[in-house]
């Protein structure tokens, strides 16, 4: 989902970028006005969950894979202004760190996955999360958010002059169906398994003490130091439509520390610097003011 450097014209990421910046200023205020203070600990512990749960990467058609976006997710848990901002703390890290999505494409895919990504997922939620239909509102809302970035980033590209003629777009449009779906199923089942632990998960005003959000921590812990051993390593649906191209390099780049040899370690070491960095940034931007 994330768009890599090589991809996009100069205008086209040059505009998103300039459009980008003063969204998530906007967006930032208004987080700060609205989000209580004593869910500070929830933006870290969510953040770092996301961040973890992107790292695995699952098959959704032959040599090609996807994952959690968890933006309607991130939505649910902490309102969508918060969301917002804590989705666009994890795209700047993982470009900026891990070299996953491009630099200069940042913000094309801030634009695509934290702000429309996470309106669009959160909008079945907020006409009908709290009717009859709750748990479709939460399936069509994670489905939505996958499939509004994808259109976006599919869009994106053909103004860019990406060639894809209609049958290679019908099949990259059929390959974020799927993910899409995936992303609806996770999203509802990691809400239900919440209140399954606590009841008053979502709308809990004081998140401090709460043992769901333990569950939450640990889980992130668990993928990126086990789950990793399972991603799928087959190229997402945007890298198998170009060549990316890397402005630098970094120690991180690729969810890897290569100094440290190959295989599990190298891999779960950098999810754990990433659990760190993408926690103590959010905890950072809850408590300011």
């Amino acid at each position: 989902m994330h768009i890599p450097d090589g991809f996009l014209s100069t205008p086209v990421w040059a505009a998103l970028d300039a459009a980008a910046a003063p969204a998530v200023g906007l967006i930032a205020r208004r987080a700060q006005r609205t989000f209580d203070d004593s869910k500070v600990p929830l933006l870290g512990v969510m953040g770092a969950f996301v961040f973890a749960a992107q790292m695995i990467n699952f098959p959704v058609g032959p040599g090609t894979s996807g994952h959690l976006v968890g933006g309607a997710l991130l939505a649910y848990t902490l309102g969508p202004a918060a969301a917002s901002v804590v989705l666009t703390a994890i795209v700047t890290i993982q470009a900026l760190v891990f070299q996953d999505g491009g630099i200069l494409a940042l913000g094309a895919n801030v634009l695509n996955m934290a702000i429309l990504g996470v309106l669009a997922g959160y909008l079945p939620y907020h006409f009908w999360g709290r009717t009859r239909g709750r748990r479709l509102a939460i399936f069509a809302g994670g489905a939505l958010s996958v499939l509004t970035s994808a259109v976006l980033a599919l869009s994106e590209l053909l103004f860019s002059g990406i060639r894809m003629p209609g049958t290679v777009l019908g099949v990259s449009l059929g390959l974020f169906a799927v993910s899409a779906l995936v992303e609806g199923a996770i999203t509802l089942g990691a809400i239900r398994a919440l209140e399954a632990i606590q009841p008053d998960f979502i709308c809990r005003p004081d998140a401090r003490r709460s043992f769901a959000l333990g569950a939450v921590a640990l889980a992130a812990v668990l993928l990126v130091t086990g789950g990793v051993l399972l991603a799928s390593s087959a190229p997402d649906g945007i890298e198998r439509l170009g060549s990316a191209r890397a402005l630098f390099s970094t120690p991180f780049s690729g969810y890897d520390i290569a100094a440290l040899g190959r295989g599990w370690f190298p891999k779960a070491a950098a999810g754990l610097v990433g659990l760190g960095l993408v926690y103590g940034v959010c905890l950072i931007i809850g408590r300011r003011r």
